[in-house]
């Protein structure tokens, strides 16, 4: 089991924060983060089986340790280790499902937002004829 923790993305933000709210902008926006969200859930369960596989070699290696009759500190801390591994790889499955439960809402409001604009969006797109700012016919 491998411990060495390294991002596997080091690009920025998956979705940039820009005030660009076209139909098309928004549609994309909106799937790159639900990807984003996708593959975050994926990588923390990785990192959740992981924790997990190391929380249970621990306990081993602290058994391993009481049986050789080592000092009796050294069985606590190494079964600390294990217990607060457990705890970390617990946390991680809440953030997990936080995080798939986030992406199916993006992918959620990606459809809803289709579904709402999508037709619109055909319309203005596909006419010669410039479309009124927002808000025109409010005045």
């Amino acid at each position: 089991m491998s411990s060495e923790l390294a991002p596997r993305n080091t690009s920025a933000a998956p979705v940039p924060a820009d005030d660009d709210n076209r139909y098309k902008a928004v549609q994309a926006k909106l799937a790159r983060l639900g990807k984003a969200l996708d593959d975050a859930t994926v990588e923390l369960e990785i990192l959740r089986r992981s924790m997990q596989g190391n929380a249970n070699h621990t306990d081993g290696v602290a058994t391993d340790v009481e049986n050789a009759e080592l000092d009796a500190k050294f069985v606590d801390l190494t079964g600390n280790v294990a217990t607060a591994l457990v705890g970390a790889a617990r946390s991680v499955k809440a953030l997990s499902d936080t995080a798939q439960e986030t992406a199916d809402l993006a992918h959620k409001t990606r459809r809803a937002h289709s579904k709402l604009y999508g037709a619109l969006d055909d319309i203005r797109s596909n006419r010669r004829e410039k479309t009124p700012k927002a808000g025109f016919f409010n005045r």
